[in-house]
């Protein structure tokens, strides 16, 4: 099916039985955002929200509800945008099977955008005000858009529908100092608009922006898409969409023609204001920081319009969707855009960009029969030099000869690396470098550090699942549990800037190389061992959104050869809270009760509540 509005999108889904409609009044004031939590936690559908407080346009949640619903809305087209990146990826294919590959011409014929002259976005005006004022989290910094689609041209080349930058890059629609004709434009590094920012501002011009919300689906997950050279956001998006997406052309930036809502202007190239907080993906508050301010000229919405809405805070949460279906129509992008590279997977539960993992390929000297990383460094350097993908802080590599791992098995994956990991060899820091912009981990604003594990050939230990009979820990360290095999999560004492870092030195200079400690290869210590063991998930949360590899990796017999930092027995992780890290998101008490309240009074709604 064709969406041309949202509220194709809501007919759509009410007809299969995947929408709920909630009638009486909720605010956009944080309930709404709890509420949205809840059913996707519990597997609920898309909600429509008829009567927000507050405002005049009914706003819609989940829709990207679970992997099987985004197949629903896309059922009609996603096959042949599969079909489309294979031919894309590897063109000889077409001749080899032409009955598979027939219907890739028509998908291609209908994939470039196009201008229109008119637009059913721009039929009404209305102000900021008047949109809906979705707060998510107690700290958020005021009302946001959390599904924009954020379009910008190239400065130097005006008019070129393929230099045209698709992005979803957070808008704050109030709070702040922004006034009544301004907006907040937070985009992370590595973003295609930076580029165009970048140019305007060699130009001294102002860049021409507008913000559209709604429409299809399709432009919503093409502004988050990782796509492979010469395919880009708004020609995957018309393959997705089933029909050509449509601009309209004016004095403005290009607005998507079939969007609900339009906020239309110019970013002053050398202008900045506070921007955030903001509740993020990684479970924590994005700060204040200066970004680039969008001054208002338009604020247009269609008949009938609806907002859409989504909720991001500590995985997983609906965004979870939007990587299960990118991850199924790029795993097979990998191995062409890395030479070597199997698979590629980064790790929800631990906030995306904090960790991957991948299987490579020792292919170039088999009769060796080495059991040391050689062409995994090279296939890692790539991978940490490709798009997004150089957001990584931890990377986990390692070539799966027997072709016995299933990547997205986290924990399987885990325990095969380190079962074959040489401490001393297989750490490969890169430091002083970028990291996510959302990560506080690090030395600065993007500024952090990252580590390769590297570990290949046979298994060198057996993982232990109990805790060794003999052991002790030092004053300060207590409440020793097993994570996973090989894994320990210790709790210690609450992080202080003044000694933080020698709890750690002093940890490891406990233990010698041959103590029992020694056989779990990963040591973590965390402010709540309870809570890091209870499952995966916490540990993989807890462990890599709150450590910068450079500063909290340290180990037992530690050593430096060459300036290869190694040790001799396990790997010790501070992955404490620190005084400078953002506070984690914590739903607001008030609206938990009241959401529990509305729960207690039944209703369709009740039962995800």
């Amino acid at each position: 099916m064709k969406h041309r509005s949202t509220r194709d999108v809501v007919q759509d889904l009410r007809a299969g039985g995947r929408l709920l409609e909630v009638s009486d009044a909720v605010d956009p004031n944080l309930e709404i955002a709890e509420i949205q939590r809840r059913v996707y936690a519990n597997g609920g559908p898309a909600v429509l929200f008829t009567h927000p407080t507050g405002c005049r346009f009914p706003m819609v949640s989940n829709l990207f509800a679970s992997l099987d619903q985004a197949r629903y809305l896309f059922r009609d087209t996603l096959e042949s945008v599969r079909r489309l990146i294979e031919v894309k990826l590897d063109p000889s294919a077409v001749p080899k099977r032409p009955f598979r590959y027939a219907g890739v011409p028509l998908t291609a014929a209908r994939m470039l955008p196009k201008f229109v002259r008119s637009a059913s976005v721009a039929a009404n005006r209305c102000t900021l005000a008047e949109l809906p004022q979705l707060k998510c989290w107690p700290r958020d910094g005021g009302g946001f858009v959390t599904l924009p689609q954020v379009l910008s041209e190239d400065p130097t080349d005006p008019g070129n529908l393929m230099k045209i930058n698709l992005g979803m890059y957070r808008v704050q629609l109030s709070g702040n100092d922004y006034t009544d004709q301004e907006v907040g434009l937070h985009y992370q590094i590595h973003r295609g608009i930076g580029v165009h920012h970048r140019q305007a501002i060699k130009q001294g011009k102002p860049l021409r922006v507008a913000v559209t919300v709604g429409g299809s689906p399709a432009m919503t997950l093409a502004a988050v898409m990782p796509l492979p050279e010469g395919l880009t956001e708004l020609t995957f998006a018309g393959a997705l969409a089933g029909g050509r997406i449509g601009l309209l052309r004016g004095n403005h930036a290009p607005v998507y023609r079939d969007a609900d809502f339009a906020i239309v202007g110019t970013i002053d190239p050398e202008a900045t204001k506070r921007e955030g907080p903001f509740g993020d993906h990684l479970g924590y508050y994005s700060l204040e920081h200066p970004f680039p301010v969008m001054k208002v000229d338009h604020v247009w919405h269609r008949p009938g319009a609806i907002w859409p809405l989504t909720v991001v805070g500590r995985p997983p949460q609906e965004d979870t969707t939007f990587g299960q279906l990118i991850h199924e129509l790029t795993d097979p992008i990998i191995p062409t855009v890395i030479p070597g590279v199997k698979a590629v997977h980064a790790v929800d539960a631990a906030g995306v960009h904090p960790l991957l993992l991948a299987i490579g390929s020792e292919r170039y000297m088999p009769y060796l029969n080495e059991s040391a990383p050689q062409e995994l460094l090279t296939q890692a350097n790539a991978i940490l030099g490709n798009g997004q993908l150089s957001l990584a802080k931890y990377l986990m590599i390692t070539d799966d000869r027997a072709d016995q791992l299933d990547i997205h098995e986290i924990d399987a994956f885990i325990q095969f690396v380190l079962q074959r990991v040489d401490w001393k060899r297989d750490l490969h820091f890169q430091t002083q470098t970028t990291i996510d912009t959302l990560d506080y981990t690090g030395t600065g604003f993007n500024k952090g550090s990252k580590v390769v594990i590297a570990a290949v050939g046979p298994a060198k230990r057996t993982l232990p699942t109990e805790l060794p009979g003999d052991l002790q820990l030092p004053d300060g360290f207590h409440a020793p549990r097993v994570v996973m095999p090989g894994v320990l999560a210790i709790e210690c004492q609450a992080f202080e800037s003044a000694t933080g870092g020698s709890d750690v030195v002093r940890f490891c200079e406990q233990y010698r190389p041959e103590d029992s400690i020694n056989a779990f290869p990963l040591i973590t210590l965390v402010d709540d061992s309870e809570f890091a063991s209870q499952s995966l998930s916490n540990w993989l949360w807890t462990t890599f959104t709150r450590s910068n590899p450079a500063t909290d990796l340290s180990g037992i017999g530690a050593e430096t050869i060459a300036k290869h930092f190694g040790c001799r027995g396990s790997v010790v992780i501070d992955a404490r809270f620190k005084p400078w890290q953002a506070p984690p998101v914590i739903e607001d008490p008030e609206t938990v009760a009241k959401v529990d309240a509305r729960a207690a009074r039944g209703g369709p709604l009740a039962k995800y509540l």
